[in-house]
């Protein structure tokens, strides 16, 4: 994990800037915290996974994720389309928990289509 504000004050000085604070008050760039806005975090996972492997610099890994090749992925992503085109979202949600690692449905479809629901439309 990163700090984001270490993060800044490091890409600052990489700049050939410095940074201006209570301890530099001539410097180039004030760095200011102003809260989080939606969606953003305060720390950045850059590999994410089981069993990252070693590489030469001891401070870089390198991932190891699972993969299937273009002929299966193909296939899979057919079936997909296909269940999308039918309005099945079960069996949508089904291709899905195959292709992505991790996935789960744990909520409700929602989609009117599925449902059957109907909109109100103003004429």
């Amino acid at each position: 994990p990163v700090r984001i504000a270490d993060l800044a004050r490091k890409m600052v000085e990489l700049s050939g800037l410095t940074v201006r604070d209570v301890d530099n008050p001539e410097g180039d760039i004030e760095l200011a915290v102003t809260g989080l806005r939606a969606g953003e975090k305060l720390y950045e996972e850059l590999l994410i996974g089981d069993n990252p492997e070693t590489t030469e610099h001891p401070r870089i890994m390198k991932a190891r994720e699972d993969f299937l090749l273009w002929p299966e992925l193909s296939k899979k992503l057919n079936s997909l389309n296909a269940a999308l085109d039918r309005n099945d979202m079960i069996a949508a949600r089904a291709t899905l928990a195959e292709l992505v690692s991790g996935y789960s449905s744990t909520g409700e479809v929602s989609d009117l289509a599925f449902t059957g629901a109907e909109t109100n439309t103003a004429a």
